[in-house]
């Protein structure tokens, strides 16, 4: 057998071993969502609920309000690992992510000005949200043009934070002019899970699925890309083509996942990290593996922002930033970038 095959089949059962541990992990921080927090139940009397018992006030507990939330964080955790994974494709930067380059502030932003200008939280949040995450990727493909910036991730991301700063700079100012405003969407531009309709269960799937599965058709051509402009082009592809259009689902990703549970930052950019580490740099592994680590780290970031003050709840976005932070200076020192 030659030797590119045994490579290949030894990658294969690599990714299949990897996949494998986090399918059983996920479905681990499952369970543990559905035993533990929201609501006067304990994990004894919620686990008798999930083997059958008919205890009225806690199934509703358990499937109403841990089910729902559950869900809600798998599907938010699977858009924001797969947007993580194809902008740091993408950009072929190892500090993209869509809370660290405006993406999200853009999405909160266009949220808050829809409501300031009078339309109501409930019904706004989809389409508007994809909307401010789309025009933050385009400002951050504006920014990747600029001389030296783009070869730099350091500078890209200082580039992304300036710009996401000046936004929640903005943002703050309208909610303190805007009474209404703030109470509407006081809790969402903090990112949170908690609280969340029920309606968001109804459409935000079938636009999640639509943008992965019109994601499984760049990943040969980002794969070629990671191999130089020039030889993707020789290959018959076109970069800038791929670029944009990976940046437009980057924006339908984020934007789901902001309007679902408001900007929450550094998945984007844990995922990827993670499972390069596990499967290499190749986005034909890191994409499938992203899609179970983005929900798993994501749901057990919601366990843990429900049992570390507890009666009280923190917003996982806190959460994120706390375990978010120490990766980035991770990556930062593990790619020896230049100091500023």
């Amino acid at each position: 057998m030659p030797v590119t095959s045994i490579v290949s089949a030894r990658r294969q059962r690599s990714l299949l071993t990897f996949c494998s541990a986090w399918l059983a992990l996920l479905a681990v921080t499952v369970v543990a969502s559905l035993l533990m927090g929201a609501g006067q139940v304990s994990p004894a009397r919620a686990l008798a609920v999930l083997t059958g018992n008919q205890d009225h006030d806690a199934r509703f507990v358990v499937y109403e309000l841990r089910g729902q939330r559950t869900l809600l964080a798998i599907i938010v955790g699977m858009a924001l690992g797969a947007a993580g994974t194809l902008l740091q494709s993408a950009t072929r930067n190892p500090l993209a992510e869509p809370g660290l380059l405006g993406v999200s502030a853009g999405a909160s932003f266009a949220v808050v000005l829809a409501i300031s200008l009078g339309a109501s939280a409930a019904t706004v949040h989809f389409s508007v949200a994809i909307i401010g995450a789309m025009v933050g990727c385009l400002l951050v493909l504006l920014v990747t043009q600029v001389r030296y910036v783009g070869d730099d991730p350091v500078r890209l991301v200082l580039a992304g934070a300036a710009f996401s700063a000046m936004l929640g700079a903005i943002t703050t100012l309208m909610l303190l002019f805007d009474q209404r405003s703030a109470d509407e969407i006081r809790f969402w531009v903090i990112g949170t899970l908690a609280g969340r309709s029920s309606v968001a269960l109804w459409w935000s799937p079938p636009g999640i699925l639509l943008a992965l599965a019109l994601m499984t058709l760049l990943v040969r051509p980002l794969a070629a890309l990671a191999l130089g402009e020039h030889i993707a082009t020789g290959l018959g592809h076109h970069p800038r083509l791929i670029r944009l259009l990976t940046l437009l689902i980057v924006a339908v990703l984020v934007g789901i996942a902001t309007a679902v549970a408001g900007p929450i930052a550094f998945i984007g950019l844990i995922v990827p990290f993670v499972a390069r580490a596990q499967t290499g740099s190749d986005i034909r592994r890191t994409l499938w593996l992203s899609l179970l680590i983005g929900p798993t780290l994501l749901l057990l970031a919601d366990v843990l922002s429900r049992l570390a003050v507890k009666p009280y709840e923190l917003p996982i976005g806190v959460i994120t930033a706390m375990i978010g932070a120490p990766v980035l200076v991770a990556v930062v020192r593990s790619r020896r970038l230049p100091t500023l």
